[in-house]
């Protein structure tokens, strides 16, 4: 029989596709129809097979760890509920055409899903009686979601939208039958035409606050009464997602850079290392060393996720590759794992060949890939002690200081 034993590779492809588990730090992503459950520490994977072959799209933790809710892409797609451990639980089919971010409720009784923009759909499931409670359209692309830390409301972020979706007033119509959602849109003001491209409800003493980038590198605050109260300028070309704790906000922005804020007034704190230079040959360069002729480039951040209690923060980059950072001490981040996944089609796997009585190049259980990223790759399956990737260990972060201006107040 075989068995799955490592995936090489991610397929995460927005902010709604990495999550992490805040009891136990386990990390989840996509990597087509599998989800990777990655121990960052251990560098050891677990896995979720999907046995319709849909390509997972979105996944989220529920917030007592034993939970996790996955979406699909293709025609008539799942939401699905998996147990830790034991598989799936429950299922509901409520999209048409593919599922864009899903979330648990802060009590992981509800589940919201949200269907790609064709599909106009979002649902509020309660998972364990299998009943969709609530319902609406929505006409804009929706990239991101949120719920409340207290459960009544959840937020939607996407192309010209930011939405509150009250559930207390929808329960209190709902008798046995499923009853619309009651939204209200933000009060944008200015900027009424950004693409808000991640979204998160505060957390703590910032509980009745939300957060969300725009793709133009913004940071807004929103406050109870969906007022845009104030915002930062990243000082980044694009801006793509955000994750916040009680006391700090991650922004993930384009070439590579991670500013961190304060959450109760958007003060600037540091920006992250970045990780490694694209165009660069690793095993010539030195990982941080000078950069090659011409302006050095980095991978855009695509997702980030962050594990309160580890303080361990993960983040996935254009390039399909994947970087855990230890930020218990924000301003002097390091490095706990890295993988460089290729970035575009494999071509070609060869298999090194096991030898008897010869002097072996490389370890047993080697193999090269081929990739129309213009490179070839050499895996380990089993490394020998010691072996370690130049971007495996653990390396101080040299955070780059900046001036930030405090943060903008909203016009009236």
């Amino acid at each position: 029989q075989v068995s799955l034993e490592k995936v090489l590779g991610v397929s995460t492809a927005s902010s709604s596709g990495l999550t992490c588990n805040p009891k136990s730090g386990l990390i989840a992503y996509p990597a087509g129809c599998v989800i990777v459950l990655l121990h960052p520490k251990k560098n050891k994977q677990n896995h979720i097979i999907n046995t319709s072959r849909k390509p997972f799209s979105t996944l989220a933790f529920s917030h007592d760890g034993k939970h996790l809710v996955t979406g699909e892409s293709g025609h008539m797609p799942c939401v699905r509920v998996w147990e830790l451990g034991r598989g799936q639980v429950a299922e509901a089919q409520t999209h048409k055409y593919g599922v864009s971010c899903v979330a648990f409720s802060t009590n992981s009784c509800y589940i919201v899903s949200v269907g790609y923009q064709h599909d106009m759909t979002v649902s509020v499931w309660d998972w364990r009686k299998g009943a969709i409670i609530a319902s609406n359209k929505v006409s804009s692309r929706v990239l991101a979601v949120s719920f409340s830390q207290d459960n009544s409301y959840f937020v939607t972020a996407g192309n010209r939208h930011l939405k509150f979706w009250y559930l207390d007033a929808s329960r209190e119509r709902r008798v046995n039958s499923t009853v619309p959602l009651i939204g209200r849109s933000g009060l944008l003001g200015d900027h009424k035409n950004s693409v808000f491209s991640g979204v998160a409800c505060g957390r703590g003493l910032m509980a009745s606050s939300t957060y969300s980038v725009t793709s133009s590198g913004l940071l807004c605050l929103f406050n109870r009464s969906r007022n845009l109260e104030a915002w930062v300028d990243l000082k980044t070309a694009a801006a793509s997602c955000l994750v916040v704790s009680e006391d700090l906000i991650f922004c993930g922005c384009a070439d590579g850079a991670i500013r961190v804020f304060g959450s109760s007034g958007l003060q600037y704190v540091s920006t992250l290392q970045r990780p490694h230079r694209l165009g660069v040959d690793l095993t010539q360069s030195a990982p941080h060393g000078p950069p090659p002729d011409g302006p050095a480039r980095y991978p855009d951040t695509v997702a980030v996720t962050f594990d309160p209690t580890a303080r361990l923060l993960t983040s996935v980059y254009n390039d399909h590759s994947v970087y855990v950072w230890d930020v218990r001490d924000v301003r002097s981040a390091c490095k706990l794992y890295s993988a460089l996944y290729h970035s575009s089609c494999v071509w070609s796997v060869e298999v090194y060949p096991e030898l008897s009585g010869v002097s072996l190049a490389l370890a047993p259980s080697s193999f090269l890939t081929c990739s129309s990223d213009n490179t070839i790759r050499l895996w380990h399956t089993d490394p020998p002690t010691g072996l370690r990737n130049q971007y495996s260990h653990v390396r101080p972060a040299r955070t780059r200081e900046q001036k930030y201006p405090g943060p903008a107040a909203a016009s009236e």
